[in-house]
């Protein structure tokens, strides 16, 4: 899955939202047909989405859209999926999944649907909402090669929080070993990890300190509720150009202390060796893909 910095989440019966999402330079809008949408427009909201899935691809070739069907237990996943899956979507992001048997029963509907609606290669964000989905994240990150990124709970209001019990805190100590779970599964499988969320829409101050701390540890990008908040997750998740110029530079030298025969050497106060190299060439590559050069 490309490495998406912000992931921008709109009602999927509110196409004007969506518009706003893309100009705000969201790397990826999730047009939602769930949680935000009223029980009664869920029918005709579906094709509102497929709608605005054309025109905001046809506006924005390189922008991921997903949809956020409803929960499989709803029994309108498949009615969702037939006419929302066409060739302009990018994924899914899948509600409530427990375990990886829900990701496969996924995977088969968008089988299906795929063949009969002229779409392909469709992937999955999945969000941990459940205490099964924590315990399970492991095998639920390997079931399916649609799987390209999982998400790390933190929400104060959200699903987790009433699966798990916790009372939120800015901090985000009573949700990091729950994080740490997710991320670990997708470092395991290769997947992107996203953290989320921060419901304060006017605390821009608390958003940075949160997505800078996701950051830290060593997740990739973030869902996020408001266009406001979009600029700045995509200035956290950005690699900045002093970062880029020092990894280069470490890179250079340790190959040309390689090529004299060396397999460490001092760099700018620090020892280095054919490890860190190694490390700084992973980073690099994410970068370049981040910042649009790869």
């Amino acid at each position: 899955m490309h490495p998406y910095r912000s992931v921008l989440f709109v009602p999927g019966h509110k196409p004007g939202w969506a518009r706003k999402a893309a100009a705000a330079g969201a790397d990826a809008i999730v047009l939602d047909l769930e949680d935000s949408v009223p029980h009664d427009l869920k029918a005709p909201s579906r094709q509102t989405v497929r709608e605005t899935l054309a025109e905001l691809r046809a506006e924005h070739p390189r922008l991921g859209l997903f949809v956020r069907p409803n929960a499989l237990a709803t029994r309108l996943a498949g009615a969702d999926l037939e006419v929302v899956v066409c060739p302009e979507l990018t994924g899914l992001f899948t509600p409530k999944i427990r375990d990886a048997a829900d990701v496969l029963r996924w995977d088969t509907l968008v089988d299906w649907f795929e063949a009969r609606n002229d779409a392909a290669g469709l992937e999955m964000i999945i969000p941990v909402e459940t205490v099964d989905a924590i315990a399970n994240c492991s095998e639920i990150a390997s079931a399916s090669p649609r799987v390209g990124a999982m998400i790390g709970p933190t929400s104060e209001h959200a699903d987790i929080a009433r699966a798990v019990g916790f009372r939120w805190s800015p901090e985000g100590s009573e949700s990091l070993y729950l994080r740490s779970r997710i991320l670990l599964a997708c470092r395991r499988y290769g997947l992107h990890p996203l953290t989320g969320l921060w419901e304060d829409l006017a605390d821009l101050d608390g958003l940075r300190r949160f997505a800078d701390y996701g950051l830290q540890l060593g997740f990739r990008g973030q869902i996020v509720i408001h266009p406001s908040h979009v600029p700045v997750v995509n200035e956290v998740f950005t690699p900045a150009d002093a970062e880029v110029a020092y990894y280069e530079e470490l890179v250079a030298t340790m190959e040309k202390a390689v090529a004299a025969g060396h397999g460490a050497v001092r760099f700018r106060g620090q020892h280095i060796d054919l490890a860190h190299a190694e490390k700084a060439r992973d980073w690099l590559a994410h970068a370049r893909l981040v910042r649009g050069e790869g």
